[in-house]
């Protein structure tokens, strides 16, 4: 009963995954690439559907290496809404070339900073939208076939609590979460890669753990019954 009852988690993240996550980030991407340069003009608004150019003042950097506690960032003032910290994924190509007092170019959408450029060189900020879809549907698919398996093990020790092999988690369970992990995330990282869309990443990923499945369970079958 407790993996059936913990099987609801990553079901949820699954279905939170593409009822949500995923299909809010697709809209977020297309409406940024369909919105128009705003007016010329001062903004009266911080947040604006257009696309507006604006110039910052850099008053200072923070570039820290550190694994996964990183951090890329800029502050930048100069603008009637949108001065603060911008965030980077990385240090370049331009982050890591600035200093204060530094005057670089802007793009706001939304009320966020989309872009910073300086002498031709341009960086996009953690808050630009982007076509990475494939790796969102690979977190999905993992959860979502995490789920089937918690409650599948979980079903089958409710029918048959005295036998239920070979519903155990050494090797069978082992063997597919491995699996179910190898096909979501290197199927979803490849289609990245490829600039395959995300749409193949789960009936593919489905495809190869449903065949490491059967492998698996013919091959612990007893000799008898294959």
């Amino acid at each position: 009963m407790l993996l059936i009852v913990l099987s609801l988690v990553p079901a949820a993240a699954c279905f939170g995954t593409f009822a949500t996550w995923l299909p809010s980030s697709v809209d977020r991407y297309e409406d940024y690439g369909a919105a128009e340069p705003c007016p010329a003009g001062v903004a009266t608004r911080a947040r604006e559907e257009c696309v507006r150019t604006v110039t910052f003042v850099v008053e200072d950097t923070e570039v820290r290496k550190s694994g996964q506690n990183s951090t890329f960032e800029a502050t930048v003032s100069g603008t009637p809404f949108w001065d603060g910290v911008v965030a980077f994924g990385d240090p370049g190509p331009l982050l890591e070339r600035l200093g204060p007092g530094d005057d670089v170019t802007g793009t706001v959408w939304r009320g966020d900073v989309m872009t910073l450029s300086r002498d031709g060189v341009r960086q996009s900020t953690s808050d630009e939208p982007r076509d990475d879809f494939q790796m969102t549907a690979a977190i999905g698919t993992f959860a979502g076939l995490l789920a089937v398996l918690l409650f599948a093990f979980g079903t089958v020790r409710v029918a048959n609590p005295r036998s239920y092999e070979p519903f155990v988690w050494r090797p069978v369970g082992l063997w597919l979460i491995i699996t179910m992990g190898i096909a979501s995330f290197a199927f979803g990282f490849a289609a990245l890669l490829l600039g395959v869309p995300w749409g193949w990443v789960p009936p593919v990923s489905v495809a190869v753990v449903l065949g490491v499945a059967r492998l698996i369970h013919r091959r612990t079958r007893p000799a008898g019954a294959r």
